[in-house]
Parts: structure tokens; sequence; C-alpha cells
């Protein structure tokens, strides 16, 4: 069972999907996603940085499951922002994934020249290869610079969101216009300390389920779109059960308290000096 969320153009996103940044290539990736599309996952996000594309598609397509039942997310990167650049990294998107069409594009970060790529998707979208379009680590100034410059808002902006960084005023931002609220990093990346909150685990106890289930439920119930990950089957399988319960309203309002604006990543715009940041933007223009 999984919920789904209608987009502001009627198309319908399964709540819950699976991310695959960082999950190890070869065998070990093959396993994983071996492992989430049998425990009945469909919704899968990649994007050209991750360097997995390509195997994501692979697996996708040995699973025999018709093209039309999965719900692929892949975004454009920063070196790749323009509107012939965006064009041309959607269609090597495609091409790696072994797909006519996605069923959701974002920008990844709103980098130098985000408002042309958004042009670009824009066409790709009323040309039925995109269902969904959106961006991701957008803030709300970035956000109403598109809206004022686009005929066609962001559907969706996938951000940092957990229980310690639960973006409150974005999330009101996003409800107000019709944009929907992805969570990366919904486990605040596994991080023991929050996982072992007593909060959190004395809610756990009294349903039977994990910390991880309880944070991931407090996401759904919220309206959140989730995209947990994990190479571990328990934990795969786990992230899945949350639909068979759900927490009271006191309940939300406790897990809203561990909310300290800490995030567990670095600011969007930060990005643009991060060094890490930096020897990847080297990397993707040689």
């Amino acid at each position: 069972m999984n919920n789904r969320i209608e987009a502001v153009n009627g198309v319908e996103i399964p709540q819950l999907g699976f991310g695959v940044y960082k999950i190890k290539k070869g065998e070990e990736f093959e396993r994983v996603i071996r492992e989430a599309i049998r425990v009945g996952y469909r919704h899968f996000d990649t994007a050209k940085i991750y360097g997995n594309e390509k195997a994501l598609g692979r697996e996708i397509k040995k699973s025999g499951i018709p093209r039309e039942q999965f719900f692929i997310t892949s975004k454009v990167w920063t070196t790749d922002l323009g509107y012939k650049a965006t064009k041309k990294a959607f269609e090597e998107s495609c091409n790696k994934l072994d797909v006519s069409y996605l069923d959701m594009y974002l920008i990844h970060f709103a980098g130098p020249r985000y408002l042309e790529a958004w042009k670009a998707i824009k066409e790709l979208y009323s040309e039925g290869k995109i269902r969904v379009i959106g961006v991701a680590n957008f803030e709300i100034e970035q956000l109403e610079h598109v809206r004022m410059h686009s005929s066609i808002s962001p559907m969706i902006n996938q951000i940092e969101t957990h229980p310690e960084f639960s973006q409150n005023e974005l999330h009101d931002y996003l409800g107000r216009h019709r944009i929907l609220h992805e969570a990366w990093a919904p486990l605040g990346q596994g991080n023991k300390v929050l996982l072992q909150r007593p909060e959190l685990t004395d809610i756990a106890l009294r349903h039977k389920k994990s910390s991880a289930q309880v944070i991931l439920r407090w996401h759904i119930q919220r309206g959140i779109i989730v995209i947990p990950k994990s190479s571990n089957p328990q934990r795969i399988k786990e992230n899945f059960e949350i639909f068979d319960f759900e927490l009271t309203e006191k309940e939300m309002e406790t897990i809203n308290r561990l909310n300290s604006g800490k995030r567990y990543s670095v600011h969007p715009t930060g990005y643009m000096v991060n060094p890490f940041y930096i020897k990847l933007m080297k990397l993707f223009i040689k």
C-alpha cells in the first residue's frame, strides 16, 4: 500500500519513494534496487550527479514490471543549466534510464541560468516528455523569481526536511501556492542521535514501530512526499510499512517540537562556495 498525492496538474505521485543517492554501484546497487522493487517501491529518485541512472534503468527493465507502473525522477545538474544544455541533459538522462519520458524532472539547485533551464523544462513538459516538473533546494526567493518569470510554476520542491529541520515557513509557502513538498534526508540522514530521541522511541513503542517508521509517518501526515534511502533489506521493508498506523494529534505535536532549525547539510546557497561543490563543478565541466 502506498498513498498518492496529486500534483497541481492532476498527476498522482506515490507519497513514499526510494532514494538512490550514494548507494554503491555494482552488485550492491543491483541487490538494493531488486529488493526495493520486491518490497513494493515503484517511485525511484535519481539524478545525473548520482552517476547511477543507467544502473537504475537496467534494474527497472529487468524487473519485468511495465514501465508505466513506475514513477521515475531525475534532476538536471548545475553545470547543465541553460536552455540548450538542459534539453541535452534531459535526453542523456532518458537514454541512460532507457525510457522515453520521465515522470518527474527537477532543477537540482538554483545555480546560474536556472530560468533558462526552467524554460527548457516547460517545453519538454508541453511536449509530453515530463509528467511533473519542479525544482530541488529552492528557497522562497528563488521560487518567487520563477513564478514571476514563468507561466507555469514549479509543481514540487524537493528540500532537506526532518524533525529537527521541519521547514515550517517554506512548507506553508508551498502549500499556499499549490507546490508539493518533497523531503530528502527525511530521516535526518539516519542520524542515530535523532533516532534515539526518547520522544520518538516512546511513540514508536506505543505503536510497535521503529523511530524511523514514526518519522516517516510524521512526514506522511504532513502531506509530504518522502524518499528514504537504505541498503539494509530489513530497513527497506520497514520504511515501506508506514501505512498501517496513524499518529495522534498529540504525537504529531510532540515531534513538531523537535524542530531546532538544524540543517544536516549545507544551505543550498552555500553550495556555490563549498569546496566539494566546486570540485564537482570542475569535474563535470571537464
